[in-house]
């Protein structure tokens, strides 16, 4: 199959379920005229006009800055403290425990919480998205670091490879694999809070304007938000399969030299 053929198969594969959903959508809605859903075309027009507006600065930007900001948190907190309990037996003996309790606590329920704590601005969102991030990358870099090679350990150890140089090239190198996993199960959960966040006491972003919507019966300009979180949440892991795979090339090659 030459290149053309190759690029117009992918295209089809890629194309042919969300294809088949909007056929599906439209099926159903001709045939039941539900006003709740409402048709493909209908939500394409509210798309239009609700997100191609000053909506795309008042809501959609600040949703985006509360997500990085609440997943930049997490990565440092999660990361941080992964490196250091996972290299220690002593301390992850005596945070397993902590760990385990916090980690059952669904994020959704800290809201309330973090609303009395830090008020109802900027910092309450981007504690809740922190707060629901912070376990998946946490827990995976203390098992990535838990599980390096022995082997290199002592060959650093023999040639006086320490501090900082033993941390970036060791620690953190051996336990990428770990931890980018970790990052991108994070991505999902931050996503889902950053709107749940935005649900309660807020004036702005994608969360707060999607109820708006449902409490007005603006049931296509609603579906069109959710559409658009979709497509944003599309976007975001394709962004981050791009960055893990430049990341983690040396993983990955030294995966095909072995098959």
């Amino acid at each position: 199959m030459n290149g053309t053929g190759r690029a117009v198969t992918r295209v089809l594969t890629v194309a042919g379920v969300p294809a088949l959903l909007v056929i599906v959508w439209q099926l159903y809605s001709a045939a039941s005229q539900n006003f709740y859903v409402p048709a493909p075309g209908r939500v394409a027009q509210a798309f239009a006009e609700t997100w191609f507006s000053e909506r795309i600065l008042d809501d959609v930007l600040p949703s985006l800055a509360r997500l990085l900001a609440g997943y930049a948190l997490a990565v440092a907190a999660g990361v941080g403290a992964g490196v250091a309990i996972g290299l220690s037996p002593r301390l992850r003996a005596a945070a397993e425990p902590v760990l385990e309790f916090f980690r059952a606590i669904p994020p959704p329920v800290l809201v309330p919480l973090i609303m009395l704590l830090a008020g109802i601005g900027d910092g309450m969102k981007v504690l809740v998205i922190a707060s629901g991030c912070v376990w998946p990358i946490l827990l995976n870099t203390v098992e990535g670091v838990r599980a390096l090679d022995e082997v290199l350990s002592d060959t650093c150890r023999m040639y006086g490879v320490r501090g900082l140089s033993r941390l970036r090239h060791l620690v953190l190198r051996g336990a990428s694999p770990q931890i980018m996993a970790g990052l991108r199960q994070a991505l999902s959960i931050g996503i889902i809070l950053m709107v749940i966040s935005e649900m309660f006491a807020s004036s702005s972003g994608l969360g707060f304007t999607i109820v708006l919507f449902q409490r007005g019966f603006q049931i296509a300009e609603m579906w069109s938000g959710i559409l658009l979180l979709g497509l944003l949440g599309y976007v975001l892991a394709l962004l981050f399969r791009r960055l893990e795979r430049r990341v983690l090339s040396w993983h990955s090659g030294r995966g095909v030299g072995r098959a």
